[in-house]
């Protein structure tokens, strides 16, 4: 019997990740995919990723037969292991807010709200940079927040003008 020392033994012995290794990566890539089926498609449009992916996750919300979901779900997660997860994983976390650009986004947003609560001049910031923002309906919604906050009301219009602002940001590119 020919003696092989242990570091040798180790390298011929590996032959790569273990079988339950490999399950917790194809799982973490079928609920990585369910993530992605449960988008709009609005949103699905709006991340870069190959046809054939977005094509089986738009077949998968389709489906209304568990058994034909469960098994789109696999076979999306067998697509994903050729498609490099990292942008798709940026944009989830983005979506659900996690990333610190989209926390940064947020605080923009919530301040420039107070800003435009505190002074009516801000909307001539907001229409400069905007040029297609209705600017009568931030206006009202502006009128209505202060109407709220002073009658102790809910905040409904506050909440209404941060959405407003939040697509207004979103949908535009600000004029240079």
């Amino acid at each position: 019997m020919e003696n092989i020392d242990n570091d040798s033994a180790d390298e011929l012995i590996w032959s790569g990740p273990s079988k339950s290794q490999k399950k917790r990566e194809s799982t973490a890539l079928q609920k990585m995919g369910a993530e992605l089926v449960a988008l709009s498609l609005e949103r699905l449009k709006k991340i870069d990723m190959p046809e054939g992916l977005f094509d089986a996750l738009r077949d998968a919300q389709r489906f209304t037969s568990n058994e034909a979901r469960r098994r789109q779900m696999q076979y999306v997660g067998k697509l994903m292991r050729d498609v490099d997860t990292v942008p798709l994983q940026a944009a989830l976390d983005e979506i659900n807010g996690v990333s610190a650009t989209a926390t940064a986004r947020q605080h923009r947003l919530e301040r420039l709200r107070s800003r435009l609560l505190e002074d009516d001049a801000v909307i001539g910031e907001i229409a400069r940079d905007f040029p297609g923002a209705d600017i009568q309906h931030l206006r009202q919604l502006r009128r209505n927040a202060l109407r709220e906050a002073e009658l102790n009301k809910p905040p409904k219009a506050f909440r209404e003008l941060f959405r407003e602002l939040r697509e207004l940001t979103e949908s535009h590119q600000p004029a240079d």
